[in-house]
């Protein structure tokens, strides 16, 4: 499209942070380390995971850029950036997450597809923008319609990204038109993160950001939004990214019996420790993120130190000098909690941590229980190892 193209190879890739842990060259994926995500609320650009499905897109001339929203809708217009700027500025905190974060874990108790993340294929930012609503007004889509005149009842944003998996093709996915038209679900078209311009990695000029569902969903590099009368079609909508039980495999997979997954459920890892941990006795901090769909707050992360028999309680936190009460106004609704909580290590043991969110939805105790062929939602009780006294492992 006009002033953004999609690379056909990997020769002009932006520059990475040399700490990130690569789970993929090409196209990029990669993660920071863990202990990074617990050094602050908000993650830094630079350390914030990276999903991609190809080259990332170049910016040629941001002045003839623009997004073509159509569809079953009654005003088809091009937005430019400019039209984006004139409308009013939203700064949302929130979470996102890849539906493949600790799918490493998944996948040592039986083989799944897809990259191998480890625990931070997720993070926290403020992100700047227009909210999706107020965009849908420029084109006849009044606030909290859920079905246009024409039949229109989702919304779909289309990158300019082409990956194999839609056989060249643009990455694509779709929100209800209720949800892109509820100014209270912060949907935004986004332009800034923390504060600065969008990097290429993350999306520049524009992305969507869907706060409270999986990563995927959150379409970075926008080449056009339609107005469409069914969900999306495209691969990740339909032959991905859905939850099946245990017993369906790839010889018997019916993709058309489960619905897109769209919220992430509760979710919680320890970010201090590693998997295996050699310490001395004493007193040990035990932190890390918790975070779950769809607005839901984290009402408490439980700590175990032998191996889940007997609990104790951590401190959660957000902003720096504002105590966390999940669904008061002063907390972020759509972010991360970070927790933390000091125990007595004396001997070798498991660490496992759980959260429990405000609809008291709790963490699976066993990964075995809700694994599935591609790996997803990986959201079971987070384990690591210690053991005392040891210099070596």
């Amino acid at each position: 499209m006009p002033g953004l193209r999609a690379p056909s190879d990997y020769s002009q890739e932006p520059p990475r942070h040399p700490s990130l842990l690569i789970n993929a060259k090409e196209p990029f994926n990669a993660e920071p380390p863990r202990s990074a995500l617990v050094s602050s609320y908000v993650t830094p650009v630079d350390l914030f995971y990276k999903r991609n499905h190809g080259p990332i897109p170049l910016v040629d001339d941001l002045d003839s850029y623009y997004v073509t929203i159509h569809g079953l809708i009654e005003s088809p217009k091009k937005i430019s950036m400019r039209d984006i700027w004139a409308l009013p500025k939203y700064n949302v905190t929130a979470t996102l997450q890849c539906a493949g974060n600790r799918r490493t874990a998944m996948s040592k108790i039986r083989k799944v597809r897809g990259v191998g993340w480890d625990i931070s294929a997720i993070g926290n930012a403020v992100w700047g923008g227009a909210k999706l609503a107020d965009v849908l007004e420029l084109v006849g889509v009044p606030k909290l319609t859920s079905v246009t005149r024409s039949g229109g009842k989702h919304v779909e944003f289309v990158s300019v990204d082409k990956c194999k998996e839609e056989n060249g093709g643009p990455y694509k996915a779709s929100i209800p038109l209720s949800q892109a038209t509820n100014p209270d679900a912060d949907v935004l078209l986004a332009y800034e993160m923390n504060g600065e311009t969008l990097n290429r990695d993350h999306g520049y000029p524009l992305r969507g950001v869907v706060p409270g569902v999986i990563g995927a969903r959150s379409v970075k590099w926008l080449d056009s939004i339609n107005i469409i009368a069914e969900e999306c079609q495209g691969f990740f909508m339909q032959k991905d990214y859905k939850m099946f039980p245990p017993s369906v495999n790839w010889d018997n997979i019916d993709w058309a019996t489960r619905k897109p997954q769209m919220d992430f459920p509760v979710q919680c890892a320890i970010c201090s420790l590693e998997d295996v941990n050699a310490i001395q006795p004493g007193k040990v901090k035990v932190s890390g993120y918790a975070a779950s769909g769809g607005g839901r707050g984290i009402e408490r992360v439980d700590i175990s130190i032998d191996g889940g028999k007997n609990w104790v309680e951590a401190s959660r936190y957000q902003k720096d000098g504002i105590s966390y009460v999940a669904g008061d106004i002063r907390s972020d609704k759509w972010a991360w909690v970070l927790f933390e909580a000091t125990v007595d290590i004396p001997r070798d043991t498991v660490i496992v941590a759980k959260a429990v969110d405000t609809a008291a939805n709790v963490q699976p105790e066993n990964v075995e229980t809700i694994w599935n062929l591609r790996g997803i939602l990986n959201t079971s009780w987070h384990r690591v190892q210690v053991r005392v006294g040891h210099s070596k492992m």
